[in-house]
């Protein structure tokens, strides 16, 4: 049977991972490790400068869930180094140094607000699916966000993106993913039957409205705010932001690798900004 992580930035109370990791309990065995708090727009941290804690925490269908006081890409990297355990054999928790199974899949979400274009850098949700790629296993990282014209209750939209991380989910357990591969998936909050399927996609051009906001505190020193408008995104053909503008589900496949190869080859060739 495989086993599957689920994690989330969004905080281990969350609902929305509830109906994230029922959604996966058909396909393996479902462990759920996220984070006590929120940690929307982290981006992907490395906790090394104080130790980590897991806190075993009560659902109501008795699941194995863990709170872990680091960021999202912390509870991924315990989960798949072997934690929880402690020293001894009389826990249900691995005992130290005794290996953990391996997880075949990370599924992380669901994500409240789109992860389109350029924001998967700052998102602590494809964080915590970034992370599981460098530990070598494959991972979705599942958001869902507004789109103008639908309104639908938090519950069906969290419905719509579970099934969709389920049929995913699904295929990448049967046919594995391509090695150093995620998939970065946006479901628009429409009615299940208003979606018209899915398109796989490249990131967008995202466009940020970012001002300055400053203000003095009641000492007079002055403090700062990153505020501006909503941020929107050009619906390119074949990109994520025209998928959902479309009225599909986008999916992107990513990894690790930033190098833009294409110049590499150019600035080589013509030595660029080297002296004489």
């Amino acid at each position: 049977m495989p086993n599957i992580l689920v994690t989330n930035d969004d905080g281990v109370h969350a609902d929305s991972i509830c109906v994230l990791a029922a959604a996966l309990d058909d396909l393996g065995s479902v462990t759920v490790v996220a984070p006590e708090r929120n940690w929307s727009a982290s981006g992907h941290p490395k906790t090394l400068h104080k130790p980590l804690r897991l806190a075993p925490i009560s659902w109501p269908d008795g699941r194995r869930v863990y709170a872990c006081s680091g960021a999202p890409s912390d509870c991924v990297a315990l989960a798949i180094l072997g934690a929880p355990y402690t020293p001894n054999n009389s826990s249900p928790h691995l005992a130290a140094g005794e290996p953990r199974d391996a997880y075949d899949l990370v599924v992380s979400g669901v994500n409240d607000t789109f992860n389109l274009g350029c924001d998967v850098l700052y998102s602590g949700t494809v964080a915590a699916a970034m992370e599981s790629l460098v530990m070598g296993v494959p991972s979705l990282a599942l958001s869902t966000g507004s789109v103008e014209g639908f309104e639908i209750a938090d519950s069906d939209a969290w419905q719509n993106a579970a099934r969709y991380a389920r049929t995913l989910a699904a295929a990448a357990l049967n046919r594995p993913l391509p090695p150093q591969t995620m998939l970065n998936v946006n479901v628009p909050r429409r009615p299940a039957d208003r979606i018209h399927g899915l398109r796989y996609t490249f990131l967008g051009r995202r466009i940020y409205g970012d001002v300055l906001v400053a203000r003095d505190d009641p000492w007079g020193k002055p403090y700062y705010w990153i505020g501006g408008e909503v941020p929107t995104g050009i619906a390119d053909a074949g990109s994520d932001f025209g998928a959902i503008e479309s009225g599909y589900v986008s999916v992107s496949p990513l990894g690790i690798d930033l190098t833009r190869h294409e110049v590499l080859a150019d600035l080589a060739a013509d030595a660029w900004a080297l002296p004489n």
